[in-house]
């Protein structure tokens, strides 16, 4: 339960806190779904060449909805959530130079490869995330060696 003396967004945190971790690791695998169909999609644009290419709006949303999370995440939990958005916004940087390359794969005739550097970092937020969201799982544990 979030006190009510720091609840910044008034009813959206009684309904949202509890359960901000779950809303983040959820939001992370959607962005690694619509990572693999965006993807597919631009590797169909690209038969039409590099002017084709454009971001497709399911990755855009998660990836828009994931920094959003983050921050609302931040003012929650400020050490975390500044871990948290700083991996997260790693990636949305990732994926800008990623889209940008694939631009330049297709302008030049090459086959677009997996944006890797993207992948790298959302795999980092992944973790985090899941560290987050499953920490109760491991916590008897941890609490006995720390």
């Amino acid at each position: 339960m979030v006190d009510p003396s720091v609840a910044i967004f008034g009813p959206l945190d009684a309904l949202l806190a509890p359960y901000a971790e779950h809303a983040v690791m959820a939001m992370v695998v959607l962005n690694f779904v619509s990572r693999r169909v965006a993807h597919s999609a631009h590797e169909r644009q690209a038969e039409d060449g590099a002017d084709a290419l454009s971001w497709h709006p399911f990755h855009a949303f998660t990836s828009w909805g994931l920094v959003l999370l983050s921050f609302y995440y931040l003012s929650l939990h400020h050490h975390s959530g500044m871990v948290l958005s700083t991996l997260v916004l790693g990636t949305f940087v990732a994926d800008f130079f990623e889209f940008e390359a694939r631009k330049v794969e297709a302008r030049e005739g090459m086959s677009l490869e997996a944006p890797k550097g993207a992948i790298a970092a959302a795999t980092l937020t992944f973790l985090y995330a899941a560290f987050l969201s499953v920490f109760f799982l491991i916590k008897p544990i941890w609490v006995q060696v720390i």
